[in-house]
């Protein structure tokens, strides 16, 4: 494995030298096909769970084959690592279990459970920067100011090889695959998995996703400079610049690149606790989102997609589950306009109750209203069966004499 300052060399040989080092190491996910999906986007979906491993994410992979090939004084010296989270926790995991000290930089708005994991693993961990670019500035200094080595979360060869082993794993589990659908931050997991599967199966396509918040790499596979965004809920992927090794890697290894937007990755994030039953953050779901956003190029193929992490802050998976009971209908915020008499709104109450119509909030008001002086309105959160639902509470109750609309 060597690179120019041109042309980095990435082959099959040292994906598979990866493999043997993190054998018993990391685990083997399970590839796995999923029936619902399948039926909802029109293509056979395969699902590699990344976000099964010790750390929920497949960044352990890179980070173990980087550190398991350092010198003896490399490893007494320590390692550095600068990341959002999931490079975090999977250094940070493995240098305790090596013997390694470990400095972890991250993001100062980084995702408490992140940061909180990474110091339960013992490393040091560092809070610099708003953004991941302002953290790793920071890290390449503190790494060369204290002698640590650098374990990058994406521009490294060692690093690239070892995400590479989950294409070897997938194509192992489920050799019918036809499509990768891969999400592209700094670039390492694509430019591994991309590598491997070009090596085994040069017919098979590879498709990278990216938030249409964080561009850069489609930027530099499409030749535009569309600007990046200030966050997303796709923290993992919230690169500026991609890696000076991927890059390459990615234009000679990857077929295309496609982007997603928030509304598509939060779908995909609650699709796959509804259908799979499993957690995914939001770079964890940019694979399905590419799907439900781009169906119509997925038609008819045999797709792997890889859930590379499931740690998502608890209190934005309640907010992401919120929204989509809104979106869908379960979830609806009605306004009624009744008279302003004692029992009008036990009556609104025990006629919502009747209608199958379960209260979750209500709010009674009458002076922050456009009404007249003997008039009330009643606004209240309600959980329904879906849409249709809505439109049978709204008809029902105008039958009974109320106005009645949907807000929101």
């Amino acid at each position: 494995m060597t690179a120019t300052d041109s042309t980095p060399t990435l082959t099959l040989a040292d994906i598979q030298a990866a493999a043997e080092r993190l054998r018993g190491e990391v685990i083997d996910t399970p590839c796995m096909p999923s029936r619902t999906l399948s039926a909802l986007t029109g293509c056979e979906v395969f699902l590699k769970f990344e976000n099964l491993q010790f750390t929920a994410s497949f960044k352990e992979r890179g980070a173990l084959n980087k550190m398991a090939q350092l010198t003896a004084a490399e490893r007494a010296s320590g390692v550095l690592a600068v990341s959002a989270g999931n490079h975090a926790q999977g250094v940070a995991y493995h240098a305790q279990r090596m013997g390694i000290p470990a400095t972890i930089v991250m993001p100062r708005f980084a995702p408490a459970v992140k940061v909180e994991r990474t110091r339960g693993f013992g490393a040091t961990v560092v809070l610099e920067g708003d953004t991941f670019d302002d953290a790793r500035a920071h890290g390449l200094q503190l790494a060369q100011s204290r002698g640590l080595t650098l374990v990058h979360p994406y521009d490294d060869l060692a690093v690239i090889a070892g995400q590479g082993t989950i294409g070897l794993e997938m194509l192992a589990q489920q050799p019918s695959i036809d499509t990768l659908v891969v999400a592209i931050g700094g670039g390492g997991l694509i430019s591994g998995v991309a590598t491997a599967a070009r090596a085994l199966r040069p017919d098979i396509e590879v498709i990278g996703v990216q938030t249409e918040r964080f561009p850069a790499a489609w930027n530099a596979q499409h030749g535009q400079s569309r600007e990046s965004g200030q966050a997303t809920i796709a923290d993992g992927i919230a690169v500026k610049s991609p890696g000076a090794l991927t890059v390459p890697l990615i234009k000679q290894r990857v077929d295309d690149i496609v982007l997603v937007s928030e509304d598509d990755i939060e779908q995909a994030i609650l699709m796959l606790l509804e259908i799979e039953k499993t957690v995914v953050e939001g770079a964890g779901g940019v694979g399905l989102a590419a799907l439900l956003k781009h169906g119509d190029r997925f038609k008819g193929r045999r797709v792997g997609l890889i859930l590379c992490g499931g740690n998502i802050e608890p209190l934005v998976l309640a907010e992401i589950i919120e929204r989509g009971m809104v979106k869908s209908g379960r979830l609806a915020r009605l306004r009624f306009d009744v008279r302003d008499v004692p029992g009008a709104l036990a009556d609104v109450a025990t006629l919502l109750g009747k209608l199958g119509a379960n209260i979750d909030e209500v709010q009674h008001q009458r002076a922050f209203t456009s009404l007249s002086v003997e008039r009330a309105q009643i606004e209240v959160v309600v959980q329904t069966r879906g849409v249709a639902h809505i439109e049978q509470i709204l008809v029902a109750m105008r039958a009974q004499g109320y106005h009645a609309e949907r807000i929101g």
